[in-house]
């Protein structure tokens, strides 16, 4: 960049940006669908390269050290993550992810603040509001990103529901103080104390914002985090001026509002009921207790028996959840899947929106075991259709099929879209106990007459079903 011009290396900055701008939008776009998802991530991993070249040829680096020593560091952190880390800990990993990208924008923050007043240039007014935004959401990013992570890795901090008057009134304390120190730095430019203090205020603000909100409800958490970091971003964009880093940070924070959207639809919940519902916590009252639902009316079954069952079915819906993550049983349910095809029977998949602990967790894990597309149908087109299933195999699902959501309004999951597996002429459910899911519950399709429980491991049992029906 050095051989051109100032005018001429203005220019090429520019359009390299768009190049950017332009992959990010292509790639964002291609995630929408398993289908494209890989050539969606390819396209974005390029426009970043494009971006961190160009930028770091933009004359504005200090010292290419701590510029290659960071990425060095990232690269192997990156890599043993992508290699260590289960499938069933994305979530944790994604909420981790939100939290570095917080923090990032905090740290820019605080030292383009530093360095500008040390150099006695005074801070303008919109530099100083982009900068005391940059500060608060993306401290609040930061600490709300690690509770959700130790929530949903249950470590440290309980996964349930934590509803405490004296949280609420932190939260209105904290939420003021932000507001008010954020407009001391506009009213009152370059005060670093000030600026400090936000910092520590918004961090705490973090932390009471998200340790109420329960393990059910931590998938739109993170969601939402991921749209608080863009804007942090778009933030630090302005602090900067630079533009793709403003609409790099514009498109994640909108992304991951819509994303927020849609998964508060799918769990009929609105986000103010998300934040301070308080997922879970009803009253002991309203909650009948598992001797209640369950005493006496499992119906527990084998192997062999799901098997006979299977060998008489025309039409069979697999359901995918948590638990079928949790045992990696997807290749050994693809397995099942293509001996009943090979028979004759229809097969496809219901996919629940908020199924395991992200969007898109169950759809990546059945594409990984080579499910065809066209066999995952969506909550909405396939639910009217389980009157005419012969047999629905759960595995590992609780909530998103337990039928309370229907029929009992003082639920916590009342009103919640489900998957109406029960209405199919035979239900059959893996699952290791009757242990409730993140809403806490017991799940009265467990005891149904058309249910039949078969306990064990995910993998092993659709292993030994396989097995079985091989033998009939």
């Amino acid at each position: 960049m050095v051989l051109f011009n100032p005018e001429m290396r203005d220019v090429i900055v520019g359009v390299s940006y768009l190049i950017a701008a332009v992959l990010f939008v292509t790639g964002l776009k291609g995630l929408t669908h398993p289908r494209t998802a890989v050539s969606g991530n390819v396209q974005s991993a390029l426009g970043m390269l494009i971006a961190i070249l160009v930028t770091l040829l933009e004359q504005r680096v200090v010292s290419f050290e701590w510029i290659i020593a960071g990425i060095a560091l990232g690269t192997v952190v990156g890599a043993v993550w992508a290699i260590k880390v289960q499938m069933t800990g994305m979530p944790q990993l994604v909420a981790l992810f939100n939290g570095f990208g917080g923090i990032a924008s905090v740290l820019v923050a605080t030292a383009e603040a530093w360095a500008t007043i040390q150099s006695g240039n005074p801070l303008d007014k919109v530099t100083s509001l982009s900068i005391a935004l940059s500060a608060l959401i993306g401290a609040v990013t930061f600490t709300g990103s690690f509770v959700a992570f130790c929530k949903l890795q249950e470590v440290l901090i309980p996964s349930g529901a934590v509803t405490t008057v004296w949280l609420k009134g932190s939260n209105v304390i904290l939420a003021l103080l932000s507001l008010g120190l954020t407009i001391c730095m506009v009213v009152a430019p370059g005060h670093l104390n000030v600026l400090w203090i936000l910092c520590a205020v918004s961090l705490a603000l973090g932390f009471t914002l998200v340790i109420p909100i329960g393990g059910a409800d931590m998938p739109v958490v993170i969601a939402l985090l991921n749209s608080y970091s863009g804007i942090a971003a778009c933030a630090t964009g302005f602090i900067l001026n630079n533009n793709l880093l403003i609409i790099t940070g514009s498109l994640v924070g909108a992304s991951g509002i819509i994303l927020t959207k849609i998964m508060c639809k799918a769990m009929n919940r609105s986000l103010t009921n998300v934040l301070f519902g308080g997922f879970g916590a009803v009253a002991a009252s309203n909650v009948r207790t598992e001797d209640d639902v369950y005493a006496g009316k499992i119906t527990s079954a084998s192997a062999d028996e799901a098997a006979m069952v299977l060998e008489g079915a025309q039409r069979v819906v697999i359901v995918p959840g948590y638990g079928m993550a949790v045992s990696q049983a997807q290749h050994a349910v693809c397995d099942l899947v293509d001996l009943l095809a090979s028979r004759g029977v229809n097969v496809d998949f219901a996919i629940h929106p908020v199924a395991g602990r992200m969007p898109g967790h169950m759809n990546v894990l059945l594409a990984e075991a080579d499910i065809p597309y066209e066999k995952m149908r969506e909550m909405d087109d396939i639910n009217p259709e389980f009157d005419s299933v012969d047999v629905v195999l759960v595995i590992g699902a609780n909530d998103v099929v337990n039928p309370l959501a229907r029929e009992d309004p003082t639920s916590p999951i009342a009103g919640m879209p489900i998957l109406n597996v029960d209405k199919a002429r035979t239900v059959m459910v893996i699952k290791r106990s009757l242990s409730p899911g993140f809403a806490g519950i017991p799940n009265p399709l467990f005891a149904a007459d058309n249910t039949m429980m078969l306990f064990g491991d995910g993998k092993q049992m659709a292993v030994d079903i396989t097995n079985a029906l091989k033998e009939l």
